[in-house]
């Protein structure tokens, strides 16, 4: 292959990238707004400034990319709780959780806002998804809960029911922004940094009041953790 070929198929290899990244960045949005339903191709090609061919050469079908839209979006939230261990400190891994759960809540609210219509619904398209693996996650990770319990770290709580309080705690502020926004006077219905940072220190203080492991240690305040 001559260096002008190679340079042209990278090329190629780029293109293919960034148009796959406008369609998933573009179906994020649309299906936050109109749900699965009340989507088009038409309508994510158009906000993706693409043909609505392309939808169909990278993705298939609407199922499909929205599939994938869902897999990239579960696989994000995921992995923010990072691997713990029994020798892990609970209140530095709960808090760590808690900041990376309020980031993406901020930074990618579509997100939280399509999974969330995707439950409404009944999880018509990921229901066997939420009963394999999702349901394989949280009991890894809620038994690394269960042995700080029983190593005397942290006090008696249900720690299944705590890894899905805090994913409430922390995408209530995607999915019903404008309700906290009005609440709180912003206006045009959009939070502040500050707003953010406060909340996630109002979640992080009461999981790790609930969890037994107050006061707050230093190395926590002011999100130094």
């Amino acid at each position: 292959m001559s260096e002008k070929e190679a340079v042209a198929l990278n090329n190629q290899g780029r293109i293919r990238l960034e148009n796959r990244k406008r369609i998933m960045d573009a179906a994020e949005k649309v299906f936050a707004e109109n749900g699965f339903r009340g989507s088009t191709t038409a309508s994510i090609a158009k906000q993706a400034g693409l043909p609505k061919a392309n939808i169909h050469y990278y993705f298939g079908t609407k199922e499909e990319l929205y599939r994938t839209v869902v897999d990239e979006i579960v696989e994000l939230w995921l992995s923010s709780f990072r691997e713990i261990t029994a020798e892990d400190d609970p209140a530095s891994t709960l808090a760590d959780y808690i900041r990376a759960k309020m980031e993406l809540s901020k930074n990618r609210p579509e997100a939280s806002r399509v999974f969330a219509n995707e439950l409404i619904r009944g999880a018509p398209r990921i229901k066997p998804y939420l009963s394999g693996d999702l349901k394989a996650w949280v009991e890894k990770k809620s038994a690394v809960l269960d042995t700080w319990i029983e190593q005397g770290k942290m006090a008696p709580v249900d720690s299944k029911r705590l890894i899905f309080h805090i994913w409430a705690m922390t995408q209530t502020w995607a999915d019903f922004e404008i309700q906290w926004a009005s609440v709180l006077g912003r206006e045009e219905g959009v939070l502040l940094d500050e707003d953010y940072e406060q909340a996630t220190n109002s979640i992080i203080t009461t999981v790790l009041r609930n969890c037994g492991l107050m006061p707050l240690p230093e190395r926590l305040k002011n999100g130094t953790c």
